[in-house]
């Protein structure tokens, strides 16, 4: 097909979405008018009720009366009250003449010209006055109520569905973005490269569907975009609409589920009926596990009806459209493992797109995209904050800078400097400083000594990241102190001298606190805690014991995409013996990494003592510091930077 012919073939295609959108215009407004005037029945069914109870209400309350018979009672004393009007007159029974299933009132038409009236009430002692009757009397008696009564349906209209009524509970509830487009594209996305590569397939399709219908290929159906929360999966869908240039259909996975049952159901089916009118299209749902949560968990009255029957709408009517229509299903979700099975079937979402956390280069592209908008300095190097961060996502990083821009404004510079941004990566990772938090002089002087004691011993051992800060002023909720460590690269597996040299690192503080105080204190919890956990995962996970060899006795968890069953809890694959050796494993090796410290930071006792002192006076010790006290040289080549570990929990810290 030449130019020619595509641009025709795109021009109709247009033509016939306009068309499309017309008369499904036209058709909203015929259902809207039909709802319009189904409410106003309602309304005047509504009022006609009321004018019924309140009448069959005055029934129960009045009694009529000949005025003979009402003047008998006047006479005899069993009226209280008489209301004399210009045509009728109400009379209260007396106390002594009411029964329990009387009326209230009595009434009689009034006779004119009757002038024992007046004299035989005053003759009886019964109180009477009169009263104006007439037609504004009863439009004022009746305006009242039905001024409520709109009052309530106006409050139960706005209450069901503010922008369209009560009658279209059962719409969905999509925020709709036309062909002008989402604004984001994929330039917009930076640090997930496989996963942008994954959907440009899917904007093919969207862009040429021919050229995949002429060889009978067929897009998946649904893509599943799964990774940890913040890694950008709501910016890639809509950066595949953005770039597709078509109309994205954007809804939370809660925003099917109501409380009135088949409510979600009715919106699903109104979602793919819009999709389908409006094709080519994406119709992306956020937070898939709120809708799709695997059927049966939790018991047999674990289930959620509700729930249920919106799931089971979905997957009808995943299976109910054909794929070259051009609907796209992108969903999201950082819970996959919880997804009911035959949401992830072949014909529903068929693809799987991992949108996982960012090396260093992605971190870089990414806070480049993130930098646009903020006035940095001239000496801010974006690939020096990128190796400092690793494990940060793209919404920490964004966070990151938008924390550093206002210290910034804070301070009164003109621009973002490097100093901000390093306090902003503190802040993040630590949390705030509470430099007015009063500590006394033995509890500081413990917490010196603790960090100096990881310090050293990341300095010494062989395979530790290089030190990059320490610092004894506390942060945050539980942190006294802490010691940052550079990476010099992004790791993913770990030798068992490397884990070894972990160990030392974490039972440094400890150590030091055993050599300058002959004591211990409770700030060295959280080292314990995360050396624990290290030595027992060597043991149980990683067949690192020599003794126990090379199993793993860890009960398997819940595999990702893996819908078997689970293992029960408290169930352990192992017996008491070898849970008893394992334990035994466990000791000895944190033991020997214990005395390995100790015995580090006794050769290099005064280094300790000079760095403990440092940290007193001035509170922070860069990198070139300590590698100064240590008689290295003040930089090396290739070091990166990670926050890591050290921190004192002052819930914990000694008295």
């Amino acid at each position: 097909m030449n130019a020619n012919g595509r641009n025709d073939e795109e021009n109709r295609r247009r033509r016939d979405r306009r068309n499309g959108g017309r008369d499904r215009r036209r058709l909203n407004t015929r259902l809207d008018n039909r709802r319009t005037r189904f409410s106003l029945l309602y309304f005047v069914a509504a009022f006609l009720l009321l004018i019924a109870l309140n009448y069959l209400l005055g029934q129960r309350q009045t009694q009529q009366l000949a005025y003979s018979e009402l003047k008998q009672r006047i006479a005899a004393g069993q009226v209280e009250e008489v209301v004399i009007g210009e045509e009728v007159i109400r009379a209260g029974p007396a106390d002594t003449a009411r029964q329990s299933d009387a009326p209230r009132v009595w009434t009689a038409t009034r006779v004119p010209g009757d002038e024992e009236l007046i004299p035989l009430l005053e003759s009886k002692g019964i109180r009477y006055e009169g009263s104006v009757n007439g037609w504004l009397g009863d439009v004022v008696g009746w305006l009242v109520p039905l001024g409520l009564l709109v009052l309530f349906w106006i409050w139960m209209l706005r209450r069901i569905s503010p922008a369209q009524g009560v009658m279209t509970v059962g719409r969905n509830k999509a925020r709709i973005v036309g062909e002008e487009g989402t604004g984001v594209t994929f330039a917009d996305v930076a640090g997930a490269d496989e996963a942008k590569q994954e959907l440009v397939e899917v904007v093919e399709f969207l862009r040429t569907p021919q050229k995949f219908a002429r060889l009978g290929a067929k897009i998946p159906k649904g893509v599943l975009l799964v990774g940890p929360p913040g890694t950008g999966k709501t910016l890639l869908a809509r950066a595949v609409a953005g770039e597709a240039n078509v109309t994205f259909f954007s809804i939370s996975g809660s925003e099917f589920v109501e409380m009135f049952v088949g409510v979600g159901a009715a919106r699903v089916r109104d979602l793919f009926e819009q999709a389908k009118t409006n094709a080519p299209c994406i119709v992306f749902i956020d937070e898939l596990d709120a809708l799709g949560k695997a059927r049966g968990v939790g018991g047999i009255l674990g289930g959620h009806d509700e729930r249920e029957l919106t799931l089971n709408q979905l997957l009808v009517e995943m299976d109910g459209f054909d794929p070259r229509t051009g609907v796209i299903i992108m969903a999201a979700t950082n819970r996959p493992e919880i997804l009911d099975p035959a949401l992830l079937r072949p014909g529903r979402f068929d693809r799987q797109v991992l949108v996982d956390r960012p090396d260093m280069r992605g971190r870089d592209a990414i806070l480049r995209v993130h930098a646009k908008g903020i006035r940095l300095g001239t000496d801010v190097d974006l690939a020096e904050v990128a190796r400092r961060t690793p494990g940060f996502v793209g919404a920490d990083l964004a966070n990151l800078l938008n924390e550093a821009a206002l210290l910034a404004a804070r301070r009164n510079r003109e621009a973002v400097t490097m100093p901000d941004i390093d306090e902003a990566v503190d802040r993040v990772i630590a949390g705030l400083e509470k430099k007015n938090r009063l500590i006394n002089e033995q509890e500081r002087k413990i917490v010196a000594y603790h960090e100096a004691g990881h310090a050293v011993v990341a300095e010494r051992v062989e395979t530790a990241d290089p030190v990059h800060k320490i610092s004894i002023i506390p942060r945050g909720i539980g942190a006294l102190g802490y010691t940052q460590q550079l990476p010099t690269e992004d790791r993913y597996l770990l030798q068992r001298k490397e884990l070894l040299d972990r160990l030392c690192v974490l039972l440094g503080g400890r150590a030091a606190e055993e050599l300058i105080f002959d004591e211990i204190s409770t700030g060295a919890s959280n080292d314990l805690e995360r050396a624990s956990d290290i030595a027992r995962r060597m043991m149980s996970e990683y067949g690192m014991s020599d003794t126990l060899g090379p199993v793993t006795f860890r009960p398997r968890p819940q595999a990702f995409l893996d819908f078997r069953e689970p293992p029960q809890d408290g169930h352990r694959p192992y017996s008491e013996a070898t849970a008893e050796a394992m334990d035994a494993e466990v000791r000895q090796v944190l033991a020997e990494a214990h005395d390995r410290a100790l015995d580090i930071l006794t050769r290099d006792r005064g280094v300790l003592e000079q760095l403990a002192l440092r940290l007193l006076e001035k509170e922070v010790v860069d990198r070139s510091e300590l590698r100064e006290l240590l008689g290295k040289p003040a930089h090396e080549p290739g070091e990166e930077e990670r926050p890591e570990i050290g921190h004192v929990p002052p819930s914990q810290a000694a008295d």
